[in-house]
């Protein structure tokens, strides 16, 4: 007798064994008890998930013998059902759209539409990877799928629904098969090893789900081969001979050496990485999801409906994501996005690689601007200087209210850019009436503007002021040696002179 493989000796055959697929089976199963059967169903996701699966199910619902009318439990046993099971039945036909792209195949496929079923209720078609019509093909196929006979139902299965054009997928009820979850893949795997009379560690279970990424096809291949090696007991030895260990195990481990700040380690688990086959590029796809796991794990808890990490595993991600602040999280999805766009085209992938795992185990050391800003005291600076422009203020361009010689307090410096008019106060001047201007109505008010300088604000003690110098002053100045350095070395000159009003001359310059 002929071996079957695990992925089709244990494919689900009732909406009641579909794996991670319950909200789609929900769906169908009302339709069918409902009456609201339409005529055409596209299945999207990514390999391995049940599309096909899905499809036979919904065949043999359809169709099965044991019963008068669609069922949502089909017998599995009749006829009928055991054909579709197998892909065989005459009624039931299962197109690879691969093979049949042409036009001429969809035009074959029409005139066949015309002709009733020979056993069963409904004539199946079902088109496996559609996408890979050609537009020709597909434009034959819009009004048989938007107006098939009451006897014909299509159900199209592709992995790439943005080459499925809009006027096919308008035509159709469209269900999105997601990623299966790793706990449900495990799960599974664990009754399927119990009945093939073998026992295993749930480590391996668990490595084996991650392994499978969702696709539970990926994961029975995976199992069939571990079985193939030791039939009686799965244990990680065995796994480790075999299979290297999951993707995001490795990367987790590499970034729990750099948040620990082992430069060194971190390398090495990325030698391991590169060694096992994956690409730079790769490496930085799934290190992006890792740390973006990390974030909602930190900001949402482990417990969100946006975290998707194995159940085993919780407790260490939660250990890890405290290990690094917010903004530490967004600058290195950042720096990996980035990394990825360079290592496609750069002949130093590797190395650019390296340094940014060495600056990840150096970022823990960085002092993000919120701890800066939380670390000043609240009385560095008066309210009212906290206010100040430092370019403004810094700037040599400044306007002094006062005379020179006066041992006043400047007023507060205006902007460079600003307008004399602007810079003045004003009173409107009383409307004239018209006793003044007999004959008129006046219009508009005329302004009257005043130049008397606003009052110097408050000085405070020991405020730099500027005073005004005579030469003499400005000469022995210069002529310091401190000045004199200062200006050589970075090539300046003198421009303002400010000193404490209560010294008796100027001593510093700037």
């Amino acid at each position: 007798m002929a071996y079957t493989v695990l992925a089709r000796k244990y494919r689900s055959r009732t909406f009641d064994e579909v794996i991670g697929q319950e909200p789609i089976a929900t769906t169908l199963v009302n339709a069918i008890k409902v009456g609201r059967i339409h005529h055409g169903y596209l299945f999207t996701g990514t390999r391995g998930v049940g599309k096909t699966s899905m499809a036979r199910i919904l065949a043999k619902a359809l169709n099965c013998q044991k019963y008068d009318a669609p069922t949502t439990t089909p017998c599995g046993e009749c006829d009928i059902c055991r054909a579709i099971a197998e892909g065989q039945d005459v009624d039931v036909l299962e197109i690879d759209a691969a093979s049949n792209t042409g036009v001429d195949n969809i035009r074959e496929l029409r005139s066949n539409t015309a002709y009733r079923p020979a056993r069963a209720r409904f004539k199946v078609y079902i088109i496996d990877e559609v996408h890979m019509l050609s537009t020709g093909a597909f434009n034959a196929l819009l009004k048989t799928l938007e107006e098939p006979p009451d006897h014909v139902k299509f159900i199209l299965a592709t992995t790439e629904i943005q080459k499925v054009p809009a006027t096919i997928q308008s035509r159709c009820q469209r269900f999105n098969f997601r990623h299966i979850g790793s706990d449900a893949i495990a799960k599974r795997l664990g009754e399927i090893v119990k009945t093939e009379g073998a026992t295993a560690d749930d480590a391996v279970v668990q490595r084996v789900a991650r392994l499978a990424q969702g696709s539970m096809r990926d994961a029975l291949s995976i199992l069939d081969q571990l079985l193939s090696v030791s039939p009686q007991k799965l244990t990680m030895p065995v796994l480790d001979e075999l299979l290297p260990p999951a993707q995001d195990e490795q990367i987790f481990a590499l970034l729990q050496h750099a948040a620990a700040g082992d430069v060194a380690a971190a390398l090495s688990a990325l030698d391991r990485v590169v060694a096992g086959g994956r690409g730079l590029e790769s490496f930085c796809n799934d290190t992006i999801e890792v740390v973006r796991a990390l974030l909602l794990v930190r900001t949402c808890g482990p417990d969100s409906p946006l975290v998707d990490i194995p159940a085993g595993t919780r407790e260490a991600y939660v250990e890890l994501s405290k290990q690094f602040e917010l903004s530490h999280y967004v600058q290195m999805i950042a720096m990996l996005e980035e990394l990825r766009r360079n290592v496609r085209y750069s002949g130093a992938g590797r190395a650019l690689t390296e340094a940014l795992l060495a600056r990840f185990a150096r970022m823990r050391q960085w002092t993000s601007i919120e701890q800066l800003l939380a670390q000043l005291p609240a009385d560095a600076a008066p309210p009212d200087e906290k206010k100040k422009n430092p370019a403004l203020e810094n700037s040599p361009q400044r306007v002094w209210v006062g005379k020179p010689g006066e041992d006043e307090a400047p007023a507060e410096p205006a902007r460079a850019d600003a307008s004399p008019v602007a810079a003045r106060s004003y009173t409107p001047a009383p409307q004239p009436t018209p006793d003044d201007l007999p004959g008129s109505e006046p219009d508009v008010a005329i302004p009257v503007y005043d130049d008397t300088p606003p009052p110097p604000p408050a000085r405070r003690p020991g405020e730099l002021v500027r005073r005004e110098l005579s030469v003499d002053e400005r000469a022995r100045i210069e002529r310091d040696p401190v000045v004199r350095q200062a200006l050589d070395l970075f090539n300046g000159i003198v421009i303002d002179v400010r000193a404490p009003l209560s010294a008796p001359a100027p001593s510093t310059a700037e």
